[in-house]
């Protein structure tokens, strides 16, 4: 019941923040992918236990990743934790990968069936939202309604990562494998990739859909979820030097994003876009977007510990990014070859003017950015050989 109302919460967050039409559509996608993944499943290796069913955390963290174990030999399924028929499934898996579960009555009593039968459980993270002591610097979890903060209230699956029998988790980050292997853990990076499908419809999107031409040169910010006001404010300063400096510059915003006034001077160059579906979202990145921002709150956590995603999503498209120069973007972008880091003011604004200066730049580099997911961020050409073998050794 309890993770019943939770998602009820998250279906009014949903509507609040898209509207009733798109934040329907979104709703009966996300409902029909849970469906699916209510019905019973055929035995085989891994069993993926997710929380959620089609947000971008199930979508890159369970179902990507099954379909990388799966090329790599791996017999995988995957469940809603609300699945009606989830006990019996304890027989039929030898490692189940829990991935932002809210550990209900019914999960605390599957996870000690596994436990009583000696089989192997790994805990999934891509974010801190399983401590507690980080909820400080999580902004999102302020303005959630009640039913949504059931699921963070004493940290999201806090008790399977705190739980001695689970040794080994998979996480998306360094920074955040530290994290986890000051809880005696074992851990494993296996970082957010492209999908088999996704780099199918991104390689078709290059090939056949044309950029549009104009005068402008389109900045974007891509927020995702409302969660990343303070991300973005931290460089308004920033774009409101560039967009006086340079006419030609448009911003193009995605996502439930509240800017403030410091840029209203320039409102009739900000074009604001609400979320659609993957296809569409591609194809308008490709089609408006010229460079790619990525920047993050400094010297807080749980930013810290998000993934490259935001470099890796328009690099596949050939579109140069210039993120936050943090641990996980500096191990991702190699600085001035496929992108860009800035660490302070004056980097944002000069590194977004080179490139809004040098068209040849932009290309080149949004190739290099290509190479670099095409080379080490997708599920066709992944490298976790460590992370195969540990799984085989538990078949």
């Amino acid at each position: 019941m309890k993770s019943i109302l939770v998602k009820i919460g998250k279906t009014l967050t949903i509507l609040k923040n898209e509207g009733i039409f798109q934040g329907g559509k979104r709703f009966l996608k996300i409902g029909w992918q849970y469906l699916k993944m209510m019905k019973p499943v055929k035995a085989g290796d891994i069993l993926f236990i997710a929380g959620g069913a089609g947000g971008a955390s199930a979508i890159y963290r369970v179902h990507n990743q099954a379909e990388e174990l799966s090329l790599h030999g791996f017999n995988c399924q995957i469940i809603n934790q609300d699945n009606p028929w989830i006990l019996s499934d304890v027989a039929k898996f030898k490692i189940f990968i829990f991935q932002r579960v809210l550990v209900t009555e019914r999960i605390a009593e599957f996870i000690e069936k596994i436990k009583e039968v000696g089989k192997e459980i790994i805990f999934e993270a891509d974010d801190l939202t399983f401590d507690p002591k980080y909820f400080r610097d999580i902004d999102f979890l302020r303005n959630m309604n009640k039913l949504e903060k059931e699921l963070y209230k004493n940290g999201l699956s806090a008790e399977i990562v705190n739980d001695s029998y689970v040794k080994n988790c998979v996480t998306t980050t360094s920074y955040l494998a530290q994290i986890l292997k000051e809880k005696n853990k074992q851990v494993f990076i296996s970082k957010n990739k492209i999908s088999n499908s996704e780099l199918e419809l991104c390689e078709n999107i290059i090939k056949n859909k044309k950029k549009i031409k104009d005068s402008w040169i389109r900045l974007a910010y891509l927020s995702g979820t409302p969660s990343h006001d303070k991300d973005f404010a931290t460089i308004i300063p920033e774009l409101k030097k560039i967009m006086e400096k340079y006419s030609q510059v448009r911003l193009y915003l995605l996502g439930s994003l509240e800017i403030g006034k410091t840029l209203s001077e320039f409102q009739d160059r900000i074009d604001k876009f609400k979320h659609v579906d993957r296809k569409k979202y591609f194809e308008n990145i490709y089609k408006f977007v010229d460079i790619n921002l990525s920047p993050l709150e400094i010297n807080n956590p749980f930013c810290e510990a998000k993934s490259e995603i935001r470099f890796t999503g328009t690099g596949i498209l050939e579109i140069p990014t210039v993120a936050v120069r943090n641990q996980t973007f500096s191990e991702a972008i190699s600085d001035g070859v496929d992108g860009f880091l800035a660490g302070n003011a004056n980097e944002w604004v000069e590194k977004i003017s080179q490139l809004i200066e040098n068209e040849k730049l932009r290309q080149a580099m949004g190739q290099k950015a290509r190479e670099k997911v095409l080379r080490d961020y997708t599920n066709k050409n992944s490298h976790n050989e460590e992370y195969y073998n540990y799984l085989r050794s538990k078949l």
